[in-house]
């Protein structure tokens, strides 16, 4: 399909109060719509120039999520590969966090700390319908957490942290 054909069909839902992205998206099942979806999701994700990408960010309120997973080698990431997940659930979150940086396309232009586990345990579903379960650590547990808060309604403003007190922060945007 042309890509600013499915743009429009599927554009980047945006905004803090955004009923789609504050709504709880619905566990799928193996059905021709959803099973075709995920290659719509992965395209848009590259072309909104994404790492991550959840169905609730472009209309469909489905628990389905694109993420890249990364290396990280002398002070940079080196990509690694890119997966897509039906109906994620991380199961285990370490006790261990870390502050760092967070943005999102649903919030063009905005930038906070957020703190996050550092490793994480995520089951899914994969593209040919098999149960999964991964370990993450660093950036990529960071990368599902955040995908999967957007399943979940919750932004990533709404856990922002004060990197000097580490308290949470309120925010109205």
């Amino acid at each position: 399909m042309n890509i600013e054909k499915l743009k429009k069909m599927y554009p980047i839902q945006k905004g803090v109060n955004n009923p789609i992205l504050r709504a709880k998206s619905q566990e799928v099942d193996l059905i021709p719509e959803v099973k075709n979806f995920w290659k719509i999701l992965l395209e848009l994700m590259y072309e909104y120039d994404g790492v991550w990408l959840a169905a609730p960010q472009i209309w469909k309120n489905w628990r389905i999520i694109a993420v890249t997973f990364w290396q990280k080698r002398w002070k940079k990431y080196d990509f690694l590969w890119e997966e897509i997940m039906f109906n994620p659930k991380i199961t285990w979150f370490s006790k261990e966090t870390e502050i760092d940086e967070e943005a999102c396309l649903s919030l063009p232009g905005v930038v906070w700390d957020v703190e996050r586990s550092k490793e994480i345990i995520v089951e899914y579903i994969d593209i040919n319908w098999n149960k999964r379960s991964k370990k993450l650590k660093w950036l990529n547990a960071r990368i599902v957490q955040h995908e999967v808060d957007h399943l979940d309604w919750i932004l990533f403003i709404d856990k922002i942290v004060d990197k000097k007190s580490n308290s949470f922060i309120k925010i109205l945007v």
